[in-house]
């Protein structure tokens, strides 16, 4: 396996495999995505590259995409779209304002199949949050995705939200040098 650090526009060069990728790492459950939700992603990708401290890692066999990483600096103010609202009322303004504004966010960690299980996500991971501003680096997922949360726990990756009474919602996870792991811990 060979791992780079990308430029947008290299990502973008290669939209088959990253749809492909994409495809085969959320399609399943607890995601369930459709199709159409690689081709969203590919137009969102085109958008995302353009964000303050864009940054991406793809990794690579037989010079063919296995898996990939986006992540780029999360701007301030907070944003309203997505899953940022549910993010904000799980912390408190101060807090995600503190906490994850001007931080290294990791947007989207996918993998194929067959490159699972083999540390792949683990060195893409490393490789876009490695240079994170003072090791604050964030990242939200599901609830539902018991096994991207042990992942991340694993890693060292800390929890900084209750997950929701019924299993649903998402989770936000502080990076294992982010300053405020320890008042993270305190909150929940």
């Amino acid at each position: 396996m060979v791992l780079r650090r990308l430029p947008g526009t290299e990502l973008l060069a290669q939209q088959e495999d990253a749809r492909r990728v994409y495809a085969e790492a959320f399609s399943g459950p607890p995601w369930t995505e459709d199709a159409s939700a690689a081709d969203r992603f590919i137009l969102r990708l085109a958008r995302d590259a353009l964000r303050d401290g864009f940054t991406a890692a793809g990794a690579f066999r037989d010079g063919r995409l296995i898996g990939l990483a986006t992540a780029w600096t999360t701007p301030s103010p907070f944003p309203s779209g997505r899953c940022y609202p549910q993010a904000q009322a799980a912390l408190g303004a101060d807090r995600t304002a503190e906490w994850l504004c001007g931080a290294r966010e990791v947007d989207e960690l996918a993998l194929a199949t067959a490159a699972r299980g083999q540390g792949v996500g683990a060195a893409l991971l490393d490789a876009v949050t490695a240079d994170a501003p003072d090791g604050r680096c964030w990242l939200l997922t599901s609830v539902r995705a018991r096994d991207a949360n042990a992942f991340y726990r694993r890693l060292g990756w800390a929890s900084a939200t209750h997950p929701a009474p019924e299993g649903s919602g998402i989770v936000v996870f502080l990076g294992p040098g982010h300053p405020a792991r320890t008042a993270a811990a305190q909150h929940l």
